[in-house]
């Protein structure tokens, strides 16, 4: 079978990359991971493409263990999207990262290459794995390998070993929990395999099943970081290498979400619908808490660690929804609601890979990543910038790029909840719409201010250190994905169909059906459809492109009944062509009609009487930030130094510099309450400790004096 070659190929060039590295010499070490990661990558895709392609699974029985069963690897619907996501961000990556490894970036190039290469087999191995014991050692060496990376960096720093040790800790808390939701799953089921297990999951009691679900989700949502267990997060990314940081935030973040969404959604079918809300109501605060702190931090990798919270927030609230909807027998919406999860798992993966590619890019070359001390960079690197500003429009979900889709797709879903009878899991899904709309609306200012401040306006960083344009290095791998960015916003209605087997099992519907009619007469479910529906809309150009591209249509429509027959409807496509006639128009008006006849005149610049206005001056991140932080205030609590500096006169001010200093809620809540009762307890016990021998002499007579009582007391019964 071609599956199983795919993966022993992607298999056999990891460790054949491994054993290159450790043999050849540090000036080769760029070259091998391009070669054999890149095509490691090219691997994973086609054993992820073959599955969705041929529609058929793949199974393979390995070793008989013991007391412990046959371990098993096999990729079916949903494990061939992750493989697919998952190869198209580390091809991208291997590049980027090889070109860190040619300048010298990271000091020991055989061991980065040889502990990259064995974390893309362990994350291979994850998605692989057919049985709880298989899916666990992968999870185990992929925790260990991520841990190893962050602190075997250049700079061996306490904070960055601080920073892999909170990492690797948090890990291990959580995969702890999910080993025993796996126990108890496997003890109803007599076995680790996972269809043993899916096939026996119906028949587990209430309180279980709640047992399950709490302990997988929260375990798998450390990886994934959820609230409350996310404050992990933004020091990981922070302390990780340039080079190492955009696999972490687009291949291994995926895995915690995978793990929710095949126990809870797959192995255990959600019967009830009070886990689903729970999901959709965790996901919800963790995408706004996200936000506020993405919105507000000047650090772009802080940033971006942040932005990660907020969009598997988003991730995390389409898998509630989902399960809500399967719970209470509403199967289309609960596809539409898995679609969009994985919809915008997948966005999420590719704009921020190409996000943290520019801000390694940005870092390298400036030497910070303050957006206060930015500025200004499209003058020096227009191309990296044009690769960035794609990222930063797809991440703020404006069309036709990729984030606006899945989105739309999302908010679409938390309005199917009129379909319900229940009016207090209405109210939640109001709720949560509402959030997730407050989300989206504040993830446009945080990127407005990311590419405002940091690529246009003045330039604030030190005049003597020269910027360049970014490498072939990194320029292609950016561009790449820029260019699936756009692909994917631009034709969801190949993306839909291709997602839709993945949740078909999940919801017990198509989401393809739903969502995607066949206006294209070529389709052979095109002559299906209602003949004046298709009448009417192909009155408005829905059958366009049909000459010449295969498929269903380039609509993406939801159908309702006689009295309402289309629910929701969009097209990226027709919005791409829209724009470009609007931008044109615009730029032909202005260009040729209105300023035909003006002629250009130079004058000195009035800047409020001051004759050069110094980039300290101008408007600042921080500044750009503050209605938000005022407003937000109750959540973040700052404690804010004001310096201010003064130039020209008394009247004008050069800046008013504020240095913040925030506590996440988590710490604020849970971590600081534990720690300040800890340290009451070790200040009561070192008044037991005087330093003086006599006292220790006392306290060991008190303690035999005591004994001896007991003694007596005891011989005396």
């Amino acid at each position: 079978m071609m599956t199983q070659a795919f993966i022993i190929a992607f298999l056999s060039l990891c460790g054949a990359g491994a054993l290159l590295a450790v043999a050849m010499p540090r000036t080769r070490q760029g070259s091998i991971l391009a070669v054999t990661g890149c095509l490691a990558a090219i691997a994973l895709m086609l054993a992820g493409s073959s599955t969705l392609i041929s529609g058929e699974n793949f199974l393979q029985p390995l070793w008989e263990l013991p007391n412990l069963g046959r371990m098993t690897i096999g990729i079916d619907q949903l494990s061939a999207v992750f493989l697919l996501v998952t190869g198209l961000v580390l091809f991208p990556a291997s590049i980027f990262a090889s070109s860190h490894l040619e300048r010298g970036a990271i000091s020991n190039g055989s061991l980065f290459t040889v502990l990259l290469l064995a974390l893309y087999a362990a994350i291979g191995l994850v998605f692989i794995a057919g049985d709880a014991l298989s899916f666990l050692l992968a999870w185990e060496a992929m925790s260990i390998f991520s841990y190893l990376l962050i602190v075997a960096s250049r700079q061996q720093e306490d904070g960055k070993a601080n920073s892999g040790f909170l990492l690797l800790a948090m890990g291990e808390a959580g995969t702890l929990a999910a080993v025993l939701g796996f126990l108890l799953l496997a003890a109803g089921a007599g076995s680790l395999d996972f269809s043993a297990i899916q096939g026996t999951s119906p028949g587990l009691g209430s309180g279980l099943r709640w047992a399950v679900f709490l302990l997988t989700f929260f375990g798998f949502g450390v990886k994934a970081g959820l609230v409350p267990v996310n404050f992990w997060l933004p020091r990981a990314y922070t302390a990780a290498s340039r080079a190492f940081v955009p696999v972490l935030a687009g291949a291994t973040l995926n895995l915690g979400l995978y793990g929710i969404l095949r126990v809870n959604a797959g192995l255990m079918p959600a019967t009830d619908a009070a886990p689903g809300l729970v999901a959709l109501v965790i996901g919800t605060l963790t995408a706004l808490v996200g936000i506020l702190y993405a919105t507000t931090d000047n650090d772009l990798k802080v940033i971006l660690a942040h932005s990660s919270i907020e969009n598997v927030g988003i991730v995390v609230a389409g898998f509630g929804a989902g399960m809500v909807f399967v719970a209470t027998n509403h199967p289309i919406p609960a596809a539409i609601a898995f679609v969009a999860a994985l919809y915008h798992l997948i966005n999420h993966s590719f704009f921020k890979t190409l996000l943290f590619f520019g801000v390694g890019e940005v870092e390298k070359q400036t030497g910070t990543r303050d957006l206060n001390n930015l500025g200004g960079l499209i003058k020096w690197m227009p191309l990296a910038t044009l690769a960035f500003l794609v990222g930063t429009l797809s991440i703020s979900a404006l069309p036709p790029f990729n984030g606006f889709v899945s989105e739309w797709l999302t908010l679409q879903t938390m309005l199917r909840s009129t379909e319900l009878s229940s009016a207090a899991v209405k109210l939640v899904f109001a709720l949560a719409g509402a959030g997730l709309a407050l989300t989206a609306a504040l993830a446009v200012t945080c990127f407005v201010r990311v590419f405002a401040m940091g690529f246009l306006g003045m330039r604030r960083l030190n005049e003597n250190r020269q910027l360049l344009e970014a490498r072939a290095g990194t320029l292609a791998p950016m561009f790449i994905l820029a260019a699936l960015c756009l692909g994917f916003g631009l034709l969801p209605t190949y993306v839909i169909p291709t997602l839709s087997p993945a949740v078909a099992p999940l919801a017990g519907a198509s989401a393809s059906d739903a969502l995607v009619p066949p206006f294209f007469a070529s389709d052979p479910a095109h002559s299906a459809l209602p003949s004046t529906f298709v009448k009417d809309f192909h009155d408005l150009g829905a059958q366009i492109g049909q000459s010449f591209l295969p498929g269903r249509g380039l609509v993406v429509l939801h159908r309702g009944g006689e009295e309402n027959p289309v629910v929701f409807a969009m097209s990226t496509s027709y919005m791409a062509v829209a724009l470009i006639v609007l931008l044109g128009g615009t730029y032909v008006v202005i260009r040729l009609w209105l300023t035909r006849r003006r002629k250009l005149r130079q004058r000195k610049r009035w800047d409020g009487g001051i004759r050069r206005l110094l980039p300290e001056m101008t408007y600042t991140a921080t500044g750009f930030s503050n209605p938000v932080r005022v407003v937000f205030d109750a959540v973040f609590r700052p404690t804010t130094v004001e310096d201010t500096r003064e130039t020209v006169t008394r009247h004008f001010r050069t800046a008013i510099l504020r240095e913040q200093e925030r506590t996440h809620p988590v710490d604020k809540l849970v971590f600081h309450p534990v720690r300040a009762a800890l340290l009451r307890v070790a200040r009561a016990l070192a008044y037991l400790h005087q330093g003086r021998l006599n006292t220790y002499a006392t306290y060991a007579l008190a303690a035999l004096a005591a004994v001896l009582v007991m003694y007596l007391i005891q011989a005396s019964w």
